[in-house]
């Protein structure tokens, strides 16, 4: 359980980053919280891989600047019946 635990930030990390997935999306691909992932992803992963860990950043800050845009549309296609 522990090597789980040790290597999960790095591929939670490059999955991030290959994919510019949100924390709430990757959480969903490797059936984790997304408490986990941001855990992972901003505390373990910036002392074990620095270089991954701005990248990463960079993705989390890319969808934080997003999501009024992505809550936007999901209400307009809740309203819209789609």
């Amino acid at each position: 359980m522990r090597e789980l635990t040790h290597r999960r930030p790095r591929v939670l990390g490059e999955y991030i980053c290959e994919t510019g997935a949100t924390v709430r999306a990757a959480a969903k691909v490797f059936c984790v919280s997304k408490s986990t992932v941001h855990k992972d992803v901003t505390e373990r992963l910036s002392k074990e891989d620095p270089e991954l860990y701005k990248k990463v950043k960079t993705v989390l800050e890319k969808n934080k600047s997003e999501r009024h845009i992505r809550g936007g549309m999901a209400t307009r296609r809740k309203y819209k019946g789609e």
